[in-house]
């Protein structure tokens, strides 16, 4: 699998929704090798997309279409400012993985120096988060094989997921999720409350 992120700060959020919307409407259908996206708008009014594609070549093609340009063209409109493309080439699931069933979202960015050794422990740790957090569905953890990651986190809805992160850590826990931490050097946070989900039909 392969994400592209997207982000950048929305002047019209009318506007980009429509735009959303056409493409899921009339490109959708045409865009070979397309898995599906994770969007959304944050509280600073930055708007996050995670497109998932079978291939980094895949998304290449998908790009040069000409209805996706023109498209573009119109979707760019709706932002105030720069558009910023990021590719992770390395992506695995958690748990089970991103979900359209989710009623919440949170994308995690970073640089870690070790994000691979980051994203095993997340794995390791991923039973019994579950056995405690049975709100998280799941998740995407991508890396750019530089340092960058990306994590997205679906969960049920943002209040479990509220109340979830009051629960106190297992004692036997405590030292992997502190390494877990270091590795997840400085991070922006965007919480995705009101999520667009959608997957290839």
């Amino acid at each position: 699998m392969f994400i592209q992120v997207i982000q950048g700060k929305v002047s019209d959020e009318a506007g980009l929704n429509r735009c959303l919307d056409k493409w899921e409407r009339e490109l959708m259908p045409g865009a070979v090798g397309y898995l599906g996206t994770t969007a959304g708008m944050a509280d600073n009014g930055m708007f996050v997309a995670l497109a998932r594609f079978e291939s980094a070549d895949a998304a290449k093609k998908n790009s040069e279409r000409p209805e996706q340009s023109a498209w573009w063209a119109e979707m760019e409109r709706c932002f105030a400012g720069d558009v910023t493309f990021m590719d992770f080439t390395q992506v695995r699931p958690w748990l089970s993985g991103g979900s359209d069933d989710a009623g919440f979202v949170q994308v995690m960015e970073g640089r870690s120096p070790d994000a691979k050794r980051m994203h095993d422990l997340m794995q390791q740790a991923g039973d019994r988060i579950h056995e405690a957090r049975p709100e998280i569905i799941g998740g995407l953890m991508a890396e750019a094989g530089d340092g960058r990651y990306v994590d997205a986190i679906y969960f049920r809805s943002e209040g479990e997921a509220r109340a979830g992160e009051r629960m106190e850590i297992p004692d036997d826990m405590q030292n992997m999720m502190q390494e877990e931490q270091k590795l997840m050097g400085e991070v922006s946070y965007f919480d995705l409350h009101h999520p667009k989900l959608v997957s290839a039909k």
